[in-house]
């Protein structure tokens, strides 16, 4: 299956964030400017928290546009971190509530051990600087890090920053055992969502990347848990990776989903609106969404 290079575009933005996880963005904010550069379906992702979905409901009913909940959740598996979305989930569906709510207690002591490995590396003060940066404290997150890093002068810009710490191998780099992938997609599906395997490109690079053949135990492994579809046009994708993917979705039959992974003006790898059409022969997620 080949990417066509076609500029058709899709309105459908399906992964974005808000300041209740590590966006920079209300999600009013948020809806405001997805409408205005074109989306007309979006869903809100926030990591690991819901509370920021009525707000952005009630702003996409405002601009006409089609709102679907959305959560994205952290997972462990083997010795990668994850990341799992749900789409057309149910926010208040009682497991969700309470796995989202134990995913999200861990980060506050994961945030106090980056901050120690930071001072030994000769950088001091972070935590704290770290905590202004994110309006939900429960959410501290690295993004959080990495902004405060950008502000006291030691990287350039927020990628910049996870080429340099932060990440396996590097200073301030701390492992953190997230929610398992059966608990995830268990969650999802129980409220009646759709589970898609995120930006599955970002886990294959870099020195600690997994190879094509972890990817299949990978994928094999998603789809017997009940995994449904997978991230193909996503903002951290080349073309190619487009069209790998779609590959991937046709081998284990999954649905293909699509969106920026926007966390904010300057700093994310693709603004919302205007993602590139999926290549041919992919069966778009909202097939299934749009049958709930």
């Amino acid at each position: 299956m080949m990417y066509s290079g076609r500029n058709l575009m899709i309105d459908y933005d399906l992964h974005c964030h808000s300041n209740i996880s590590d966006g920079t963005l209300t999600p009013s904010e948020l809806v405001d400017r997805a409408a205005g550069r074109g989306v007309k379906v979006m869903a809100l992702t926030d990591h690991d928290d819901v509370d920021g979905l009525d707000e952005a409901r009630a702003a996409a009913a405002r601009h006409g546009m089609t709102f679907i909940n959305g959560v994205e959740i952290s997972v462990s598996w083997r010795s990668h971190t994850l990341h799992i979305v749900g789409l057309g989930i149910a926010p208040d569906y009682p497991p969700l509530v309470d796995g989202l709510r134990t995913v999200r207690s861990g980060r506050g002591e994961r945030a106090r051990k980056m901050a120690d490995e930071l001072a030994k590396a000769g950088i001091g003060g972070v935590l704290q600087g770290a905590y202004q940066f994110a309006e939900n404290p429960n959410m501290i997150s690295r993004t959080h890090f990495a902004r405060y890093l950008v502000e006291a002068g030691h990287c350039k810009d927020v990628k910049s920053v996870f080429n340099r710490y932060l990440v396996k191998g590097k200073p301030g780099y701390v492992p953190h055992q997230w929610a398992i992938l059966a608990d995830a997609i268990g969650w999802i599906r129980g409220s009646g969502g759709v589970a898609v395997l995120a930006h599955p490109g970002r886990y294959m690079v870099g020195r600690n990347g997994m190879g094509k053949k972890t990817m299949h135990e990978l994928l094999t492994e998603f789809v017997e848990l009940g995994g449904q579809a997978i991230e193909v046009v996503t903002g951290s994708h080349t073309p190619e990776q487009y069209a790998e993917f779609a590959r991937y979705a046709e081998e284990f039959n999954l649905l293909t989903s699509c969106g920026s992974d926007f966390h904010g003006p300057g700093e994310s790898y693709r603004d919302m609106g205007r993602l590139p059409d999926f290549p041919l022969g992919c069966r778009p997620v909202w097939q299934a969404l749009l049958l709930q």
